[in-house]
């Protein structure tokens, strides 16, 4: 195991039934670090994360959460993770600042209000607090709801699609949120099935596909995999709009959308350049 590893995966296993989800999942995720887990519906993310923070027992294999197994020191992991799932847990009934102290109570903390109000501060919500939480946005009880997991400022933070059934906005509220808890020293796993999330976040990114990682690296390591880029030019033809405004004249008046520098009555053809992979159509680039 690498010394700087947070998390330590190795051969673990889990079937239920007669379905093998996970075949022998191998992963590191170094300290400090935000590492993102991507795969499919059904690929085995959220299994592995239940097998990570206790609440899932593995059939076979091993797992490490700052050096604590997960099978033999279930309160040591538990100590040093957080887990927020796939939906916000947090009580409608009661404000944003309530939930906050009623965790921090929870985990035997002392001054529990002022856990809260350091919380709000730092995840923007403090105009917000003493509101309940039914009338909070789906960005805003994601944010708590990852607040509500740090109480008690565990190294460890585990992600579960949390950004999953968000609006645009809110997606980049959660965003922001991740990358903070990376500049503040925590280590964060993170579950996806979003690409353009793990590009944004990710230090490295690990796929998981039929029960194994099937490939771990960064962004630039995985891009790499792939044949490298080759450059073909297109002829542009005219769209219809730019014919018709060519054929009625108001091209005086305004020129056509996408009519090139230099070609005033937009007909002519023009060579625009396209990337292209050098890979058949018929080929899997995996």
């Amino acid at each position: 195991m690498s010394a700087t590893a947070a998390v330590h995966v190795r051969g673990v296993e889990k079937s239920f039934g007669d379905l093998a989800v996970l075949r022998g999942v191998d992963l590191d995720v170094q300290a400090g670090s935000i590492v993102a887990l991507l795969g499919s519906n059904g690929a085995g993310k959220t299994t592995l994360v239940r097998i990570l923070s206790t609440l899932l027992p593995a059939d076979a294999g091993t797992a490490t959460v700052q050096g604590h197994d997960v099978a033999r020191e279930p309160g040591r992991v538990r100590e040093s993770i957080s887990l927020t799932g796939q939906f916000a847990a947090v009580d409608e009934v009661l404000t944003g600042r309530e939930n906050l102290v009623l965790v921090a109570r929870l985990r035997h903390l002392p001054d529990p209000g002022a856990v809260a109000d350091a919380l709000l501060a730092r995840f923007s919500l403090v105009e917000a607090g003493a509101r309940r939480v039914a009338t909070y946005s789906g960005g805003m009880r994601r944010r708590l709801d990852i607040a509500m997991s740090l109480v008690g400022n565990p190294p460890v933070v585990v992600l579960d699609e949390p950004t999953t059934g968000l609006d645009p906005q809110s997606r980049l509220e959660v965003w922001r949120t991740i990358r903070g808890l990376a500049a503040e020293g925590a280590t964060v796993l993170l579950t996806t099935q979003y690409l353009d999330e793990a590009e944004q976040l990710a230090d490295r990114i690990a796929i998981l596909h039929e029960g194994t990682i099937i490939q771990d690296g960064t962004l630039t390591e995985l891009r790499a995999l792939l044949p490298p880029a080759t450059v073909e030019y297109v002829e542009k033809q005219p769209t219809l709009e730019e014919v018709f405004l060519a054929l009625v004249g108001s091209q005086a008046t305004s020129a056509p959308a996408g009519t090139p520098p230099g070609t005033p009555d937009g007909t002519n053809r023009t060579t625009t350049g396209t990337a292209t992979r050098g890979a058949s159509t018929d080929g899997d680039p995996r």
